[in-house]
């Protein structure tokens, strides 16, 4: 992660919006840290093209409710990721002493990233079955093993978790996780799965900026995504690149 290891800024990320077309962006944290969270809310302040912000507050303190409520009085706050990947605990999501601070985010209409590996999805199901009225996104599809070619239990898995209302899929971080020098058949079998039991209404196309320049870049991701998605239909197309986005992060679509 050397190569990006720097704080990226609005004026890093208008060129590539505007020369690609993209309207506004959702910025998600990338630290455990509330003042990571409060960074990218005062740039989404400044920057008219942040449309909303995904943080981060620790969802076991004892305080998580009232620090939920705090950060969800600011309107840019729409979710929340526990950077689920980075912990021992597979099974974290689904402890019930969460339970204080998903009932929070439910009630102030906040959103859960879920940045998870394949490992972790058998018990993010078990938390999207308790708590269907919180709305939760794969993140990066779970990073199924694109470079080995394999599917494992992540197939499976995922299907079982689309089958819940309330949770959708991002299509983003696949070139990621590729092999070096990997061409749009190394990925269309994983888009493929995702689109067959998400659906294209409950699936969101996200660039994974700037971690997308460890595998080719912005640029090569989005082409590569426009052909994963040549064979729909425009409205679907139009849904995964923007619409669904607006619709899951509450983002109204006419403020600029």
């Amino acid at each position: 992660m050397a190569a990006i290891h720097r704080d990226f800024l609005p004026a890093d990320l208008a060129p590539l919006l505007a020369a690609h077309g993209i309207a506004g962006t959702v910025l998600v944290q990338s630290l455990p840290s509330e003042d990571d969270t409060r960074w990218l809310l005062a740039l989404a302040e400044k920057s008219s093209f942040i449309r909303a912000v995904v943080g981060w507050t620790d969802l076991l303190a004892p305080d998580a409710p009232a620090n939920i409520a705090r950060l969800a009085s600011n309107g840019k706050l729409k979710g929340l990721r526990p950077m689920l990947q980075d912990l021992e605990d597979d099974a974290w999501i689904a402890d019930p002493a969460l339970a204080p601070a998903l009932a929070a985010m439910v009630a102030h209409g906040l959103r859960l990233d879920a940045l998870v590996l394949p490992r972790h999805l058998p018990a993010l199901q078990h938390c999207a079955r308790d708590y269907p009225g919180l709305s939760i996104v794969i993140d990066h599809a779970a990073k199924p093993p694109i470079a080995a070619a394999a599917f494992g239990n992540w197939r499976e898995d995922m299907a079982q978790l689309a089958a819940l209302p309330n949770v959708y899929c991002k299509l983003s971080g696949l070139v990621t996780e590729a092999r070096s020098g990997w061409d749009v058949d190394d990925l269309r079998p994983f888009a493929a799965h995702v689109l067959d039991v998400f659906g294209p209404r409950r699936v969101i196309w996200g660039s994974d900026w700037p971690v997308v320049d460890l595998a080719g870049g912005y640029a090569a991701w989005l082409a590569a995504s426009v052909a994963l998605l040549a064979h729909l239909g425009l409205q679907d197309r139009n849904d995964i690149f923007g619409l669904n986005a607006l619709r899951f992060y509450d983002i109204n679509q006419e403020t600029p």
